[in-house]
């Protein structure tokens, strides 16, 4: 196995790449079969708001698990950041919840804000954390794709 140089950056593991961007594939369905079919339009509708807020609520994990490994230190700075990081990580489900009960359009609107937001949350723990080099492009790649299709279903309740 070639060594890598510490300058390039760690490929994306396959693994991740395979539960990521599988993890799409009933964002970018639902999505679509909100479109094609007219008669399941609202099941599909919901189906899609439900997953967003699914997703929305498992991406809190990294902060609640970086928190984690700063409990043991005890510097105030690290102490603040900790504690930043647990309560941050309870913010997406916080969000996520509330627009199961929302109708379509504005359930998308509080999901795709939450995505938005997350991602700026996992941009800022990237420049105190030893994230790898693929996260970040990965999660705007995964948040921008389920945007898209959280919008496009908001859009399809306009035919």
């Amino acid at each position: 196995m070639m060594a890598m140089n510490s300058t390039q950056p760690a490929s994306l593991p396959s693994t991740v790449a395979w539960l990521g961007y599988g993890g799409l594939l009933p964002f970018i369905f639902l999505a679509l079969a909100i479109f094609v079919d007219d008669r399941h339009a609202a099941m599909y509708s919901s189906a899609l708001i439900s997953y967003g807020a699914v997703i929305l609520s498992f991406v809190g994990a990294l902060h609640w698990g970086f928190a984690m490994t700063l409990s043991e230190l005890n510097h105030e700075s690290s102490l603040h950041r900790r504690n930043a990081c647990f309560i941050w990580s309870v913010v997406p489900a916080m969000l996520a919840w509330p627009a199961l009960l929302l109708s379509p359009i504005l359930a998308s609107i509080l999901l795709i804000t939450g995505f938005v937001a997350h991602l700026l949350q996992d941009t800022r723990l990237g420049a105190h954390a030893s994230l790898p080099a693929w996260y970040l492009p990965l999660r705007f790649r995964l948040s921008l794709i389920a945007c898209l299709c959280l919008a496009a279903g908001a859009l399809a309740q306009f035919r």
